[in-house]
């Protein structure tokens, strides 16, 4: 399984409704590709504070690389990825990806 892990820092004028909506549409991609499994999408929480201006993110569980090249390539994300860099502090630089292979864990 592939966890597919994005930290935005919006910009201040975007509000939570505008986040929540965007993270809403990365969801429903599910219903589009095989292979994308679990979404979580919030505000940071943590205690420790260490965001460092990045307090938005999600996560996507994949079931391959391919299910993550195939998310990656859908007209569907390219449309909300656009919002997301539209929305963003500095464009693509108000972005972070990670992508973790976690083995042993069920992806849906």
């Amino acid at each position: 399984m592939i966890r597919h892990i994005v930290l935005v820092r919006y910009r201040p004028d975007v509000t939570e409704e505008q986040i929540a909506a965007i993270h809403s549409d990365l969801d429903d991609i599910r219903a589009l590709l095989p292979g994308m499994g679990r979404f979580f999408a919030g505000r940071s929480e943590s205690p420790e504070l260490l965001e460092r201006g990045y307090m938005h993110g999600f996560t996507v569980d994949f079931d391959s690389w391919q299910a993550l090249a195939d998310y990656q390539e859908h007209a569907e994300h390219k449309r909300v990825g656009d919002a997301i860099v539209a929305a963003a502090e500095g464009g693509v630089d108000g972005i972070l990806v990670f992508d973790l292979p976690v083995d042993g864990v069920d992806p849906c």
